[in-house]
């Protein structure tokens, strides 16, 4: 897959965490009451993010190659329309969009990704550190110091499936500055420990991670 397709965010800053330095993250969990699926989440900083990705099925979702197994590993692949269930764009910090999260949680916007690596500490090494320790291809294991436990989910698009193992990418809330047809997402490689950012196609098959409000 071309890797080079993605751009670094430049942002380096050091900020607290939702817990003490040198323990482990306090992971805890919370039911969604959709469909009574149980997801672990846990808080950085300010924020509280899932801690595994969105396994909904909401129309046009998709398992990673049809298969349910993927979706319990991977959880489901949202196009951008459905990750919104219709709203607009948002640049706001919090996003004010529940999408296709459960109640109480929201699709991160374009800025709160931004929060998260600047939590993190640096976009260079934010990706070794949310990239689940386990999971990854070509040893492209993680850190896993803040239990975001990224996993490669890969992506899909027009009816094909590519990169599980290899890559995983997340939709954000807002759209294109320039092109309407395309949203912000973040990616996290096997072979790099950046976080990256870019725009895609809204019809492209993402993961969803949800913030809590």
């Amino acid at each position: 897959m071309n890797k080079s397709i993605f751009s670094v965010v430049g942002v380096v800053a050091v900020m607290c965490v939702g817990y003490a330095f040198g323990q482990s993250p306090a992971v805890t969990t919370f039911t969604d009451s959709r469909d009574n699926k149980v997801y672990k989440m846990v808080k950085i900083d300010k924020q509280t993010w899932m801690a595994e990705n969105l396994n909904y099925a909401a129309e046009g979702s998709m398992c990673y190659g049809n298969s349910a197994k993927n979706c319990a590993k991977y959880g489901r692949l949202y196009n951008w329309p459905t990750a919104m269930n219709g709203a607009s764009s948002s640049l706001s910090s919090p996003s004010g969009v529940q999408g296709v999260c459960p109640a109480g949680w929201h699709l991160p916007s374009h800025e709160e990704w931004t929060t998260l690596e600047r939590t993190v500490g640096s976009s260079v090494t934010a990706g070794t550190k949310l990239k689940s320790a386990v999971g990854w291809n070509n040893n492209g294991n993680g850190t896993n110091n803040y239990g975001f436990s990224a996993l490669p989910g890969g992506r899909g698009a027009n009816g094909s499936f590519y990169d599980a193992g290899d890559i995983g990418l997340w939709w954000s809330a807002t759209e294109d500055f320039d092109v309407a047809d395309s949203a912000w997402i973040r990616g996290l490689p096997d072979n790099s420990k950046y976080v990256y950012k870019n725009k895609y196609g809204k019809t492209s098959l993402f993961s969803v991670r949800c913030v809590q409000d």
